[in-house]
């Protein structure tokens, strides 16, 4: 899973449906965006068995600023890193894993990558970032990206990520409607300022 962002009834949701499942990996991004950054970094601290990695939001709430220049990302950020408070737990997350053949970061060359972005593979690849969800061949290797569990980019109240079957190397895709009204509500008892919740609102729709 990738890109949880701080919307834990998303995060929650995909773990109540897998409690059998071996292991949790968190591709990166847990924080910003969605009103509990905290409450989600540590519901993965209680998992037993699990690999965290950092994104691009974990680097920039530790060092203090969003470098970007997008508008609507750079006022949640204020907003959201005025509330967060585990800096210890995300600093130690891992910036890339390898499982078997396949290499685990949250993405490649900094760049937002899509199934059709024109990007040379030297390893079977997962990653997140994109908040798009796919399966891509690249070559002789295979591109894979779980989606966002909390901030879908085009329907947000759909959980997206994937389970993998480390034995047979099968992915399957899943993709879960739920009712984002309860981040949306949350947001605006946090005061998040009005384009903020407005992009929720705009996103929320099937």
């Amino acid at each position: 899973m990738s890109d949880i962002h701080g919307n834990l009834p998303a995060l929650e949701l995909v773990l109540n449906d897998n409690r059998s499942a071996e292991l949790f990996i968190s591709l990166g991004d847990v924080v910003n965006y969605g009103p509990w950054s905290d409450e989600c970094v540590e519901l993965l601290e209680t998992l037993s068995f699990k690999v965290l990695l950092k994104g691009n939001h974990e680097n920039n709430f530790l060092a203090g600023n969003y470098p970007g220049k997008n508008t609507l990302t750079k006022t949640f950020h204020d907003h959201c890193i005025k509330f967060f408070n585990n800096y210890k737990l995300i600093n130690v997350y891992n910036y890339e894993y390898l499982i078997g053949d396949y290499l685990l970061k949250h993405t490649l060359n900094n760049e937002i990558v899509f199934s059709d972005t024109n990007i040379t593979l030297t390893q079977n690849t997962i990653i997140g970032h994109s908040h798009k969800q796919y399966i891509s061949n690249k070559g002789n290797y295979l591109l894979i990206n779980p989606g966002s569990v909390g901030q879908n980019r085009q329907f947000i109240n759909v959980v997206s990520y994937m389970l993998w079957d480390t034995v047979k190397n099968d992915f399957q895709i899943k993709n879960t409607v739920y009712d984002v009204e309860h981040v949306i509500s949350k947001m605006k008892e946090k005061n998040y300022p009005e384009i903020c919740i407005d992009y929720y609102i705009s996103k929320n729709r099937l």
